[in-house]
């Protein structure tokens, strides 16, 4: 009696209220009929529709929720979220639409955020892990204490499962949700988490409202602290995340906290974005078709020459091979390396007749690489017809001339194609982050750039290749230096800048475990696509420029490469037609170089010069005496020879096991 006394008078009407209406609602010994998935009501908030936005909604579509948005337009107060408290805006529009639901009393209200969650499944079971947890009112839980950490003890003790109320998502009935909502008496910027916690631990208004938390992740799965919980369940043609903990299939997941990029991960199968029986199913989602636009989009393409590489002129090249219309085509050019101005002057010969803007910016403006980076975007962010920046390392061996066209017609905001090093599993992209911003394998990676599993990968990183929508640079990015961000390699500057869609982080920022997402994200998401074949990547390591023709020594770092430049295409006929010749007993005829070859090996000799003369005396081998001389030189003397026994070991040696049968060279 002592306890009731010092209640409220109102909070004790309002609970023999409430009791009085759940004995009239049917509470009985009987199981309560299943409360029909018409009468469930999602709200949540969105003052602007970002990524993480679309794709909630997205989600919520696949399953047929009722979605109701709240606060579209207006302006966020409810404090920036990465660096102090705040989200109390969210409750102050929940109180004011909450009004007109207040004496509905069949009907049940779901909120949940929006930009950093995904629905995994759908009304029906949602409403059925609410109806048997046998509360009025069910507040996700979570494992970390936001915002005060003095509040624990106040905390009901907890056995098994997740402690602390997380206001990230909630379902009740319409009157309590009501009810609870209408004590905001606080400021946008206030703590919304922080209100709803009081009500909780507050034993007496937790019984009048009969709250309690989704201990075991049954409803809501809050992704911050729970990281090595949560894992993809591939099974009946479906894919669903899973706690192993609790082994519990979560409805919607929340992405809390500095948890974005693995529900990015999540949110790449579910809701059955992607299953092993039906592969991608959201890859035709929102395209468009080129082939139905009588005029195409205007690209810029920005190249990158940043350190000396190999078979530049080839890569120049194709960007004249690739399939799109030239008048749509404008050039920026940022060549660093001295070496490379004779390509970059004979390339733009060749192109000054093809497409009508070429701008170069060439060594003796002395960028560094993000101040050239970040002018080569900025061209496209200038220009309002710029539709597309589409930005090309010299790196980068586009092999399929189709590739502009393949990425527009996706329609992303930012788009790369999968490009990696020949016969390893070096790409453009990263599936996940280390604590520290690095590179981690994800789950899916390898089977990712294996092609094992195809489709569009929505990731944290990407490189040296990717498509940027004009209007995107314009707006969410229109930040003129992107590629700078504390000490950060570029890539990197440029994608967290991307993700985070801030410049500067400012001091005192929380610790990784305390963050909270209370205000919405801007990020842009970042995807990779390998539904095509698009090409791979040089290796410029141990590039040497001391040579003459220098491509001549790439055999090791890049085979195919080499293979491609400096053999003749009608090699591999050796063996499908059998065009070898014999024009005396022993003596065969086949294709083995390119012209290409020929001409840069003479080139080569012809450089060094040092021709031995034909005379007998031959210093350069053992005993100094030459039987048949020759006037030659010999591959050793230019740094030739490992390459050659390596040619001879890859191409020579095969056509003499077929034309000795029998026969292994060493």
């Amino acid at each position: 009696m002592v306890r009731w006394c010092g209640a409220k008078p109102q909070l004790l009407l309002w609970a023999l209220v409430l009791r009085a209406w759940g004995r009239c609602a049917g509470e009985s010994a009987e199981k309560p009929a299943a409360i029909p998935a018409d009468k469930l009501l999602v709200i949540t908030v969105a003052t602007k529709e970002g990524d993480g936005y679309h794709r909630f909604m997205q989600s919520a579509k696949y399953f047929n929720y009722t979605v109701k948005v709240l606060g579209q337009g207006e302006e966020w107060r409810g404090g920036d979220g990465f660096n102090s408290i705040g989200g109390g805006q969210k409750v102050r529009l929940m109180k004011e639409v909450m009004e007109q639901y207040a004496n509905k009393e069949d009907m049940v209200i779901l909120f949940t955020e929006c930009f950093d969650v995904i629905f995994a499944g759908g009304p029906e079971e949602a409403l059925k892990k609410f109806q048997k947890a046998n509360h009025k009112v069910v507040f996700a839980a979570d494992g970390i204490l936001w915002p005060d950490k003095r509040l624990a003890d106040k905390y009901p003790i907890v056995h098994i499962g997740k402690r602390y109320l997380n206001s990230g998502g909630f379902i009740g009935y319409a009157p309590y949700i009501n009810r609870i909502v209408q004590q905001w008496n606080l400021q946008d910027n206030d703590d919304d988490q922080l209100f709803y916690t009081k009500i909780y631990i507050d034993p007496l208004q937790r019984e009048a409202f009969n709250i309690t938390l989704d201990h075991k992740c049954k409803i809501f799965q809050a992704l911050n602290g729970a990281t090595d919980e949560v894992v993809l369940r591939f099974e009946n043609g479906k894919t669903r995340a899973k706690n192993t903990f609790y082994e519990t299939l979560p409805v919607a997941i929340n992405g809390n906290g500095p948890t974005k990029i693995l529900l990015n991960y999540f949110g790449n199968y579910v809701p059955n974005s992607w299953t092993q029986d039906n592969g991608c199913t959201l890859c035709e989602y929102d395209t468009i078709d080129l082939s139905t636009v009588d005029v195409y989009p205007n690209v810029t393409i920005g190249v990158f020459i940043e350190q000396p590489t190999p078979f530049l002129p080839r890569f120049l090249d194709i960007l004249l091979t690739l399939d799109y219309p030239k008048e749509a085509l404008k050039l920026f050019i940022h060549n660093k390396e001295v070496y490379h101005e004779k390509d970059i002057k004979a390339f733009f010969d060749k192109a000054k007749h093809e497409i009508s803007t070429i701008k170069i910016v060439g060594p003796e403006e002395d960028l560094s690489q993000a101040e050239a980076r970040n002018m080569g975007m900025d061209y496209c962010r200038q220009d309002e017809k710029c539709d597309y920046y589409f930005s090309l390392d010299a790196d980068v061996v586009l092999t399929n001339p189709r590739t502009l066209k393949i990425l527009i017609e996706q329609n992303r905001k930012i788009i790369a194609p999968l490009v990696t090093r020949h016969g390893k599993l070096w790409s453009n992209f990263w599936g996940a982050l280390s604590p520290d911003g690095y590179y981690a394998r994800s789950e899916d990676y390898v089977d990712i750039v294996q092609g094992n599993r195809v489709g569009i990968w929505n990731v944290p990183y990407i490189a040296n290749v990717y498509l940027i929508k004009g209007k995107t640079l314009r707006s969410e990015m229109n930040e003129r230096n992107y590629f700078v961000r504390d000490k950060l390699d570029p890539d990197m500057a440029l994608c967290r800048n991307a993700r985070e869609m801030t410049l500067q982080r400012e001091k005192d920022s929380p610790t990784p475990e305390t963050l909270q997402m209370l205000s919405p994200p801007k990020g842009v998401f970042m995807y990779i696509s390998n539904r095509h074949e698009f090409g791979r990547l040089l290796s410029t390591a141990n590039y040497n420029t001391s040579h003459y023709n220098n491509d001549l020594w790439q055999i090791f770092e890049n085979p195919v490469d080499w293979k491609e430049q400096y053999i003749n295409r009608d090699y591999s006929k050796i063996f499908t037609e059998n065009i070898v010749e014999q024009p005396c007993p022993d003596v065969f005829w086949f294709p083995i170089f390119s012209e290409k070859a020929c001409d840069e090996l003479v080139e080569e000799m012809e450089h060094y010069g040092q021709w031995s003369g034909g005379k007998h005396h031959d210093s350069r081998i053992s005993g100094g005496y030459e039987n048949v001389p020759t006037d030659d030189i010999h591959m050793k003397q230019i740094g030739l020879e490992n390459v050659w026994l390596h040619f001879i070991r890859e191409f020579i040696a095969p056509v003499t096991l077929k034309v000795f049968a029998g026969y292994y060279t060493k």
